[in-house]
């Protein structure tokens, strides 16, 4: 018997529009927030990992991808990746990257450096992304916490797509730093 589908089931297609948007108009990157904020939100009212389990689009993505496309092996992800101490230095090193950014986007609010029109993938090459970035009303500091914060979502995604195809298709959900960040705080709210 087919389970009925929920409005939620559909929320891969945010993700995905999210990475498409920001392809086009950098400033859009902002919303990717959201998949900041509501997480943690629903850990500390809810005491769970709600989003994660049923809301993450990107989880969701994964998991079409991977399951129904069959992009993935499908093969258990090394114990390594599931340990506390990978999980945990992965979220202080994306912890790290993403002071980072908002450092360099403290910088262009101070005058003390220009506006850099480049997404960074896997946090180390920089990608010019000119084309994206439509000079408006805004701070230039905005548009770089936008250049920033797509590209800490689009690395990710990248991770996770590698991840998924050579292992099962949800294998990020493993690591990534949300996830652990809303267990951590789910495991102190329910002591």
């Amino acid at each position: 018997m087919k389970q009925k589908k929920h409005w939620y089931d559909y929320l891969w297609i945010a993700s995905l529009t999210y990475l498409v948007l920001g392809f086009f108009n950098i400033l859009f990157a902002w919303l990717g927030l959201l998949c900041f904020f509501i997480p943690l939100i629903i850990s500390l009212v809810k005491g769970n990992k709600g989003y994660c389990n049923r809301y993450c689009g990107r989880g969701q993505l994964f998991g079409l991808l991977g399951g129904q496309f069959g992009l993935s092996r499908k093969r258990d992800i090394p114990a390594w990746m599931k340990s506390r101490g990978f999980r945990y230095g992965f979220l202080i090193f994306f912890l790290v990257m993403f002071l980072q950014m908002l450092w360099n986007t403290w910088l262009v609010f101070s005058g003390a450096r220009e506006l850099r029109q480049a997404v960074t993938l896997l946090w180390t090459f920089r990608v010019p992304w000119h084309w994206a970035y439509h000079q408006t009303g805004l701070p230039p500091a905005a548009a770089q916490f936008a250049f920033g914060f797509y590209s800490v979502m689009l690395t990710s995604t990248i991770l996770g797509i590698v991840t998924m195809v050579l292992f099962k298709p949800r294998s990020w959900c493993v690591y990534c730093p949300m996830g652990t960040m809303t267990q951590l705080i789910c495991k102190a709210k329910n002591r």
